[in-house]
C-alpha cells in the first residue's frame, strides 16, 4: 500500500530541487542521483500505468508489486553499486493508418520503467523550470487541450494570417546522441544519470530472435523518452525561436509545441516564408529532418466579410483535430476544431476489427469494453463544434457491432429487432462536450 508521508516528502524533494532551478537558471546541476533511495524508486512505481505489455520476461507490475520491498531494494543495490543493466527492448508492430502500414514500438521490463521513471522525475524537476510555457507535451498541469486552445486565442487575437504546419521525420528514432547529451550537461551533469542514459540509449532490441543496436534515437517505448525529447526540442527549436526567430520577425508570431509536434503563426506572409525557408537547415545541423511533404506553409486567415469557404480551404490538422474558420449562429467568423477525418476513420476501424475479433465474447463484456472505448473518445474529442464528428463514431460503432454479433451465429441472427431490444438495455454512451476551452 502506498506510504502517503513518504510520498509526501518526495514530493517535497522535488520541489526543493525546482525552487533551486527557479533561483539559479544558470547552475548545473551535479548530485541528484544520490535522491534515489528506495523511498524514491517506490514512489516511482507508484507513479507509473500499470496496465502496460510487460517486456521479454513478461513480468507484468503486479507481478513485480507482489513482492515490491525485496525487489526494490535489490535494484537500489544494483543502482548503488552501478550493476544495473539495461535490459534489451522487445520490439512490436502495431497497424498504422487504417492497417496500411506498420508502426514499430518497444516494451520494456517493469524493473526498467522504474528506473526511468525515478531519473525523469529527477530531471522533470530541474527541467520544468526551464520549459517555455508553449511546450505542452508530456509535462504535468499541460494538456493538449490547452495546446490546441492556445492556438485559437493567438489566431484571432493577433490577426494570425499563416501558419508553418511541420512534420519531423522519425523524430524519436533520429535523436543524435552528442547533441544529446551536450544538451543535458548544460543543466544537468550527474555522472551516475548520465551513466543511466547512456545505458538505456546503447540497449539493444530484440525483434524475434534477433538483436539490434542503434546509434541514435531515444528508447522505443522507454519512460524516459518524452522528457529526453522534451530537452531536445528545448534547445533546439523553443530557444531559437525565442532568442533568435521572434527578435527578427516584423509581425507578431507564435509556436505551440507538443512533444515533436509543432505549428508556428505569422501575421505576415514574409516573415513565414522566412522561417519556412530556415527551418529545415536549423533541423539538419542537429541531425534531424523536416518532412519535405507533410510539411507546408498555408493561409490561415480569417475570411474576408462576405466569402464562403469551402471544405477544405484554410484547415490544418493538430493533435488529432482539424482547425477551419467557420461563422457562428450570430455570423461571426470564429476558428472551430473538429475530429479530423483521418483520426474519425482510424477509430471506426479499430472499432470494426475489435468488434470482429470479439464477436464471441459474452455481451456484457463486449458492451462493457466498447463503452469504455467510447467515452475514452469522446472525453478527448469532446470539444465545442465537434458533435456531429462524435456522433459518426458512436453510430459505426453501433453498426460493426450488430453486424458482428449477426455474424457470429448462423442460427441466431441478429435482426434489428433484436439489436433495437438490446441497445435499450445496454445503450452506449452518448457523446457531450467536456472541453470548451
Amino acid at each position: 500500500m502506498r506510504d502517503t508521508q513518504r510520498s509526501a516528502i518526495i514530493s517535497t524533494q522535488l520541489r526543493q530541487i525546482a525552487e533551486q532551478a527557479i533561483e539559479h537558471p544558470d547552475r548545473v546541476f551535479t548530485t541528484l542521483i544520490h535522491r534515489m533511495d528506495v523511498d524514491f524508486l517506490r514512489e516511482a512505481y507508484y507513479r507509473l500505468r500499470k496496465d502496460g505489455v510487460p517486456g521479454l520476461s513478461g513480468v507484468t507490475a503486479k507481478d513485480y508489486g507482489k513482492d515490491l520491498e525485496t525487489n526494490l531494494i535489490d535494484l537500489h543495490e544494483r543502482l548503488k553499486g552501478q550493476r544495473y543493466v539495461a535490459p534489451l527492448i522487445k520490439r512490436v508492430w502495431i497497424d498504422k493508418d487504417g492497417g496500411k502500414k506498420k508502426r514499430p514500438i518497444g516494451l520494456s521490463e517493469i524493473e526498467d520503467k522504474i528506473v526511468q521513471k525515478a531519473v525523469s522525475m529527477l530531471m522533470g524537476a530541474v527541467y520544468e523550470q526551464d520549459f517555455y510555457p508553449f511546450s505542452y507535451g508530456f509535462r504535468e498541469a499541460h494538456s493538449a487541450h490547452q495546446a490546441i486552445g492556445e492556438i485559437r486565442a493567438q489566431c484571432m487575437e493577433h490577426g494570425i494570417r499563416w501558419i508553418v504546419d511541420a512534420d519531423i521525420s522519425g523524430f524519436f528514432d533520429n535523436i543524435d546522441w552528442s547533441w544529446l547529451r551536450s544538451f543535458i550537461q548544460q543543466r544537468i551533469n550527474d555522472g551516475g544519470l548520465l551513466r543511466l542514459i547512456g545505458k538505456w540509449l546503447n540497449a539493444g532490441v530484440m525483434e524475434g530472435d534477433q538483436i539490434t543496436y542503434s546509434d541514435r534515437g531515444t528508447p522505443q517505448g522507454g519512460t524516459i523518452s518524452p522528457c529526453l525529447a522534451n530537452i531536445f526540442l528545448h534547445h533546439v527549436l523553443d530557444e531559437w525561436f525565442v532568442n533568435e526567430v521572434k527578435p527578427r520577425m516584423r509581425g507578431h508570431c507564435f509556436i505551440v509545441r507538443f512533444a515533436d509536434d509543432f505549428v508556428i503563426g505569422f501575421q505576415r506572409e514574409d516573415d513565414a516564408k522566412r522561417v519556412m525557408d530556415i527551418l529545415p537547415k536549423r533541423f539538419a545541423k542537429y541531425g534531424l529532418e523536416i518532412h519535405p511533404e507533410k510539411s507546408r506553409l498555408l493561409s490561415f486567415g480569417k475570411p474576408a466579410s462576405g466569402k464562403e469557404v469551402t471544405r477544405g480551404d484554410n484547415t490544418f490538422d493538430f493533435l488529432g483535430f482539424t482547425h477551419y474558420w467557420a461563422r457562428t449562429r450570430r455570423g461571426y467568423w470564429v476558428i472551430k476544431r473538429k475530429t479530423a477525418r483521418k483520426k474519425v476513420r482510424k477509430t471506426v476501424q479499430a472499432l470494426w476489427t475489435w468488434c470482429r475479433n470479439n464477436r464471441h465474447m459474452d455481451l456484457a463484456g463486449q458492451h462493457r469494453i466498447l463503452c469504455s472505448k467510447l467515452r475514452g473518445h469522446f472525453q478527448y474529442f469532446g470539444v465545442r463544434c465537434n458533435m456531429r464528428a462524435m456522433e459518426a463514431v458512436r453510430h459505426h460503432a453501433e453498426r460493426a457491432w450488430k453486424y458482428w454479433l449477426h455474424r457470429r451465429s448462423s442460427k441466431k441472427a441478429m435482426s434489428w429487432e433484436k439489436f433495437e431490444a438490446l441497445r435499450s438495455c445496454m445503450p452506449l454512451p452518448t457523446p457531450k462536450i467536456i472541453h470548451s476551452m
